[in-house]
């Protein structure tokens, strides 16, 4: 007999390891009824963020359904992070051409994982058929008042990242076939992890919560989020290009493609943000915990974005509707 809807939902969807991955008590009522209920803890807010994976766009149409999974959930849980929040719950709206249920079977086993990495439950969503598309809507937890925010940053702050760059381009030329280095080696799963399985700086983003000024994470390339973050802020970014931190796998590249990638490659979802001048040592500390935080630059009065004292002309990354004017 033919998987239904609920018949789909059921088997691959309403599993104890998805309802039941995050914080049981900030959900009252999940999956199966017209709606979920969630209970936020006392003096705390919500932060909600929304995302859509297109194929063909967000990923390639060739693509492992439990790498596909992990990505898709893995990606929106990384908003969370840039506001500092606390996973708690997700939603699934899923559009599918038919039912193949050795992909659902595969699709719904990286989903779980990238549930139980990141602590955050499935609570509902919606399956249709079409062409494939994959909607998720995270809601994470704050308390009232901290939430990270763009805006914020002041002249005199230090410019950080929460980790490597240029991993994440890097890692879609390896998904794609594309020419590579020699002596790459087992480096290529490296970098094909960093693409497809990408960990969300959550436990970072709630430590920056009342230290850093603002935050955002890198999703579209260095220069253009800077971009983003410099404008909401109204100040000027200052990066230094000899300071942008790149994994042992990159230096595989030419020093030219190295630059390039860590600039505007983008699918990095490493948080970048500010920090005054006076918490320059806890860089160091969130060093020692295992977050390879690295200073690239400062604020200062003015606008736009800054490459080694030279105005960007341009910042590149990856932009849905390039032709309309706006960002």
């Amino acid at each position: 007999m033919p998987l239904g809807e609920f018949g789909l939902i059921g088997r691959y969807f309403q599993r104890a390891v998805l309802q039941q991955a995050g914080d049981p008590a900030a959900v009252v009522l999940g999956i199966g009824d017209d709606a979920a209920v969630l209970q936020p803890g006392p003096d705390c807010q919500w932060v909600i963020s929304t995302d859509s994976l297109v194929q063909g766009v967000h990923f390639p149409e060739s693509h492992c359904p439990a790498d596909l999974g992990y990505r898709a959930l893995a990606v929106a849980v990384s908003d969370l992070a840039a506001m500092g929040a606390t996973p708690q719950a997700f939603t699934l709206a899923l559009t599918l051409p038919g039912v193949d249920e050795h992909w659902l079977q595969s699709f719904s086993d990286g989903l779980a994982q990238c549930a139980v990495d990141h602590r955050i439950s499935l609570i509902g969503g919606d399956t249709t058929r079409g062409p494939l598309n994959i909607g998720i809507s995270v809601f994470g937890e704050v308390p009232r008042g901290q939430a990270l925010r763009r805006s914020g940053a002041q002249p005199g702050d230090l410019l950080c990242v929460g980790g490597p760059l240029g991993d994440g381009a890097a890692g879609l030329a390896v998904v794609l076939g594309q020419a590579l280095p020699q002596g790459l080696g087992e480096q290529r799963d490296y970098l094909a992890a960093r693409f497809w399985r990408p960990r969300a700086q959550c436990e970072l983003g709630m430590a920056l919560r009342g230290i850093a000024t603002a935050a955002m994470d890198i999703s579209d390339g260095l220069l253009q989020d800077a971009g983003h973050l410099a404008r909401a802020s109204a100040v000027a970014l200052y990066l230094q290009a000899d300071t942008l931190p790149g994994s042992t796998a990159l230096q595989a590249w030419p020093p030219q493609q190295q630059r390039e990638w860590k600039l505007r490659g983008g699918d990095d979802y490493v948080l970048l943000f500010t920090l005054p001048a006076e918490q320059h040592a806890a860089v160091d500390g969130w060093r020692q915990q295992g977050w390879p935080v690295t200073v690239i630059g400062r604020v200062e009065a003015g606008v736009g974005v800054w490459l080694d004292d030279q105005a960007v002309a341009g910042e590149g990354g990856y932009q849905h509707f390039k032709e309309s004017a706006d960002d």
